[in-house]
């Protein structure tokens, strides 16, 4: 709970009590298109996973691949990036 004061709608908190405001994403520089299409294209070997910073999912995928367990989570990967919306995703991943 923030102290009620206005605050200018880009700010990303409040500058007097701190408490954060909901719906401001902050800034993003990975590209959802970009998430979708390597999960897509690439998700086997967990391109998608490695382009979000996720390097730990990533060899996990890449150790997997034979399985072809990855290319399936890859497809529902991709499923959920296009249903969410960009604030979700720069939230998430941003």
């Amino acid at each position: 709970m923030g102290c009620g004061k206005t605050l200018h709608k880009t700010a990303p908190q409040c500058p007097h009590c701190g408490a954060p405001q909901a719906d401001v994403a902050p800034a993003s520089n990975k590209s959802r298109v970009v998430a979708i299409v390597l999960a897509l294209l690439l998700g086997g070997i967990g391109a998608h996973k490695f382009y979000l910073g996720r390097i730990g999912m990533g060899i996990l995928y890449l150790v997997f691949v034979w399985t072809f367990i990855p290319a399936i989570v890859a497809f529902v990967e991709a499923i959920i990036y296009i249903t969410m919306s960009d604030q979700a995703f720069a939230k998430k991943y941003g």
